[in-house]
């Protein structure tokens, strides 16, 4: 029988591209964006023995799974035993935090080849079964029905043992630095989004922001972050996060999705999506790159240039221009005009969103 090629020609993605997210607030990243993310790194990161990376809100383990393939080539040099090699990646170099038990198991099966790490089944052998991957089910500390950590509505996740709090223990705590006892040289992460605020309607209250100062407090060689776009315009709990995070100097990379499906296939988030890369030894101006209908405009910025942030390249060149002629003005004016058009078009955005 003549060979078809059928199996030569069978599509085989990799699973994690595959998964349902949970929800909007809790998305699973795919792995080609996680790779994005590594790249903006210093690559002779992976081929250091001594880099130690955390993900302090994991959920399917993409992002040390991609790690750890990067590190397990970039060591051969140093580790020619493959299982040696391995032992000193999963033991020494990576560690995670699981939002949920669910995804603390997913993770340390897409980490180790299996939920408990401390059975035969996984390539790495740990002494306790959650190895470098841990899950602690954390309790809200309530202070007039909301929770004085994360501001969780009481009503909504006062719950019995059985159920899931979402009480994140990365940001349930005042000392991150206790939960594992030592520094990293990289924190890289996707976290949780917003949780229910017992507002009116469907009220929630923005936590991903939470994750990102809790990740500096570590004062980490780098944090790499994908994060809701919204901050840019501040708003709901969001307005000192946006002033310190457009003033911090750091922030030396941002990639923005002005349509959050460009990025996220199947997610509708109004406002879009972006990753930053945060560089603690070589502050200095931005590269920021902007992804919108397939087109991608980049340009080196100073993020608190003006007074809000202008969130699309060409507009910045139009302030420029109407600056050098000094009609402050007519900039106020144009600034303005710029900014209701830019939200007009995300107001639109959106509800395409909503309608696909």
């Amino acid at each position: 029988m003549a060979d078809t090629g059928l199996f030569n020609n069978v599509y085989n993605p990799d699973v994690l591209s595959c998964l349902a997210n949970l929800s909007n607030d809790e998305v699973f990243t795919p792995p080609d964006v996680v790779n994005a993310m590594l790249d903006m790194l210093p690559q002779e990161l992976f081929q250091n023995p001594d880099t130690t990376f955390l993900d302090p809100a994991c959920k399917t383990g993409v992002f040390l799974r991609e790690i750890a393939k990067r590190l397990i080539k970039g060591l051969e040099p140093q580790f020619p035993d493959l299982q040696e090699r391995i032992d000193h990646i999963f033991h020494k170099q990576l560690f995670g935090i699981a939002i949920t038990e669910l995804t603390g198991f997913l993770s340390r099966r897409s980490v180790y080849c299996s939920k408990f790490p401390n059975t035969e089944f996984s390539v790495s052998l740990f002494d306790d079964e959650q190895g470098n991957i841990r899950f602690r089910r954390i309790k809200h500390t309530w202070r007039d029905g909301k929770c004085v950590y994360c501001g969780a509505s009481q009503s909504q996740y006062d719950r019995s043992d059985d159920l899931e709090t979402h009480a994140y223990e990365w940001i349930h705590t005042n000392k991150p630095e206790e939960i594992f006892n030592m520094k990293f040289d990289v924190i890289i992460s996707n976290p949780p989004y917003q949780l229910n605020d017992g507002g009116a309607g469907a009220s929630a209250k923005p936590i991903y922001n939470l994750f990102v100062e809790q990740a500096k407090k570590l004062n980490p060689r780098f944090l790499t972050m994908i994060i809701p776009s919204r901050w840019f315009a501040g708003g709901k709990g969001l307005d000192d996060f946006r002033r310190d995070m457009l003033t911090d100097r750091r922030i030396v990379r941002i990639v923005d999705y002005v349509n959050a499906k460009d990025c996220f296939s199947g997610i509708s988030l109004g406002g879009g999506v972006c990753y930053f890369l945060w560089d603690r030894d070589n502050p200095g101006k931005c590269y920021y790159t902007n992804i919108h209908d397939g087109k991608e405009s980049s340009s080196v910025r100073d993020l608190d240039e003006f007074d809000v942030f202008v969130r699309y390249n060409e507009a910045v060149s139009i302030i420029h221009k109407v600056a050098s002629k000094n009609e402050k003005k007519v900039l106020s004016l144009l600034v303005l005009e710029i900014l209701l058009a830019c939200l007009h078009l995300s107001v639109v955005t959106a509800r395409n969103n909503r309608l696909q």
